[in-house]
């Protein structure tokens, strides 16, 4: 166990209610990641960790500019390397590994969310993706 995440969290299924008041929305995202900021804590601006937790080959398809990647098996080991006093949103193609990553890091006493929708969303808004002519891979 790493910093307090469940080692096999990876293998667990999000409840269907998780998401309720665990989700950002894209539009959210984006503007964070435009503007440099992000979330207002205690009257200071505090950029959310944004992190993509989809496949090697599904991240050089396509991915939102700024992100950091770590892969979703990978998140336990890497979870020390994610700072607990940020926010944390993450996303995957969809949202289902991203709505279970959230969830294990909250109850590992972060602030984490879940992109709505995933980068599948993100593309369908028309917002853009890196590298130029970027697309959502299958999973």
């Amino acid at each position: 166990m790493a910093a307090g995440i469940p080692r096999y969290a990876h293998a667990v299924s999000a409840p269907a209610d998780a998401a309720a008041g665990n989700e950002v929305e894209p539009a959210q995202v984006a503007e964070w990641l435009a503007q440099g900021g992000g979330a207002q804590e205690g009257g200071a601006q505090v950029r959310p960790q944004v992190i993509d937790v989809r496949e090697g080959y599904e991240r050089e398809a396509g991915h939102i500019a700024g992100t950091r990647h770590i892969e979703f098996a990978a998140l336990t080991a890497a979870a020390a390397t994610i700072e607990k006093e940020r926010p944390v949103v993450f996303y995957c193609r969809v949202g289902s590994r991203s709505d279970v990553a959230a969830q294990a890091f909250r109850g590992a006493g972060y602030r984490a969310y879940s992109m709505s929708g995933g980068l599948a969303r993100w593309k369908q808004e028309d917002r853009p993706l890196s590298p130029a002519g970027g697309y959502v891979a299958d999973h």
